[in-house]
């Protein structure tokens, strides 16, 4: 069995209290204390705060891009069938207890300044995993795959915050139903066209 790194320990730590109690609210001192590394050793991985933010980011996209491949091998020549596994897959984690809302929702809005490389970071990390989505959408032969990744895009982002504030109100089936009616009306025909 490999020993896991310091610097692994340390984004290990830090990955699980910035995604429940916030980047900006934990301290590195407290991430040194917990991943039980050497203060020397932390900053030779980091030399800065903001560094191991963009780390934790990273991390967390690799999850996600993770998800995706494994979906793609799941139902291979299925994007249809991976899309709405896809959707299915995100209302599960949002009904689990430790939910927190997106990772990176949550960053964008402690880190509103657009040129803070954790804002930054997250922009590119968005950008990327929803231009895999309207990819996925394009192989699906919808007929506007980059307007369906859009509202697929604002349909999550609105469910992710409202799952995440009020978890009492928490209705999965709304959000997949409404999901699955923008992928099938794009598949459907086009009738208007004259």
């Amino acid at each position: 069995m490999n020993k896991e790194s310091a610097r692994d320990r340390i984004l290990r730590v830090a990955s699980e209290l910035f995604y429940m109690e916030g980047i900006r609210a934990v301290g590195i001192d407290r991430i040194i204390k917990e991943s039980g590394v050497a203060k020397a050793s932390f900053y030779r991985n980091f030399a800065t705060k903001d560094d191991l933010a963009v780390a934790y980011l990273e991390s967390r996209d690799e999850l996600k891009v993770e998800k995706l491949e494994k979906l793609r091998q799941l139902y291979p020549g299925d994007p249809k069938e991976q899309l709405v596994t896809l959707i299915h897959d995100v209302t599960e984690k949002m009904g689990k207890p430790d939910y927190r809302g997106c990772p990176f929702l949550n960053a964008a809005v402690e880190f509103p300044d657009p040129d803070h490389p954790a804002h930054v970071k997250l922009l590119d990390i968005q950008r990327s995993f929803w231009s895999r989505v309207q990819e996925l959408a394009r192989e699906s032969g919808v007929r506007q795959p980059k307007e369906l990744a859009a509202q697929l895009r604002m349909l999550y982002d609105g469910f992710v915050m409202k799952s995440y504030l009020d978890k009492t109100d928490y209705d999965p089936e709304s959000f997949r139903k409404a999901a699955e009616l923008l992928l099938e009306k794009q598949l459907a025909p086009d009738n208007h066209r004259g």
